[in-house]
């Protein structure tokens, strides 16, 4: 059986069409509840798409399963999950019939404002769905009711006021998104100190198998991928567990590293600097006193 492409969603009237919803009353924003779809045109509905929107979805009681990417999810207990333009996601079942409430909106819709440069902060874009927001109750409500003032807006009579009411509502329910992921982190301190030490033992084991010398320095992608989990979500899982994101916690085992090979080793400066990973031995130096405040040369003199 020939794969099928991604269907492509440019607009919300397209994304509107494509679902079996009715006709958006705005252009960029919508907001719908699963229950409006109309499920007799499932058959005939792509599998993939790929939408060129934002969009904030939750979702409960979903007969099947969604992809994303290469993991898949099932909503039995309600998540919340953002996905950002150019994502894709596939039903793996035919059975497909969510329940819940959307939000999408086009990148246009914000462009100019300041939410559209803040857009870039809201890291829970960037997770994969295995890493979605589980709500409480009391979070769900809370959320919905937001969806649903955001919805009523919308629709009402265009005046003076409407975008900037419509901004504010779609601000504060992202801003309650970040709170809601924050308190997720938080509630899981037994998976950030296992993430902990995973992160140490992958970090432990690229410098052991002398990686360093081909590959470089280790990348935050590499270090996700290896501890499966996207690059902002382990970033942002990271920096509220001890306050410093993935690429510095590569820069404080590197210093780490060299501070023991500088110690330990008749290794040169430059010697070293390149077992770590670094083209060139400057880049090394400059690193090494930004975190240490001394030069390499100068922490070895300080231990002979």
């Amino acid at each position: 059986m020939k794969k099928q492409s991604p269907h492509p969603i440019h607009s919300i009237s397209e994304q509107h069409r494509v679902l079996g919803l009715p006709k958006p009353v705005h252009p960029l924003i919508s907001v719908f509840n699963f229950d409006d779809m109309d499920h007799t045109r499932a058959d005939t509905r792509p599998q993939t798409l790929v939408l060129d929107l934002f969009c904030i979805s939750l979702k409960r009681n979903v007969t099947g399963k969604v992809r994303y990417g290469q993991g898949y999810c099932d909503f039995d207990e309600g998540i919340l999950f953002c996905t950002a333009p150019g994502q894709v996601t596939s039903n793996i079942t035919d059975d497909h019939k969510p329940s819940g409430w959307c939000v999408v909106f086009h990148p246009d819709f914000i462009r100019g404002h300041p939410l559209g440069q803040r857009i870039k902060e809201y890291g829970f874009f960037d997770y994969t769905v295995n890493e979605a927001l589980h709500l409480s109750d009391q979070e769900e409500t809370l959320m919905i009711s937001v969806m649903t003032m955001l919805r009523h807006e919308i629709n009402a009579r265009i005046d003076l006021y409407s975008e900037a009411v419509l901004m504010a509502h779609l601000d504060l329910l992202l801003s309650y998104a970040q709170r809601f992921y924050s308190r997720q982190f938080m509630t899981r301190k037994p998976i950030s100190y296992d993430v902990l030490i995973r992160l140490e033992t992958v970090l432990s084991d690229y410098f052991s198998d002398e990686k360093a010398l081909s590959n470089g320095l280790p990348s935050v992608s590499y270090l996700a991928e290896k501890m499966n989990y996207s690059d902002s979500y382990l970033s942002d899982l990271l920096k509220m567990y001890t306050g410093q994101n993935t690429q510095q916690h590569i820069h404080r085992y590197v210093i780490e590293k060299a501070k023991e090979l500088l110690t330990q080793t008749n290794l040169t400066v430059s010697e070293i600097g390149f077992r770590l990973g670094f083209d060139f031995p400057q880049s090394f130096s400059r690193l090494f006193k930004k975190k240490t405040n001394v030069t390499p040369l100068q922490y070895r003199q300080s231990f002979n």
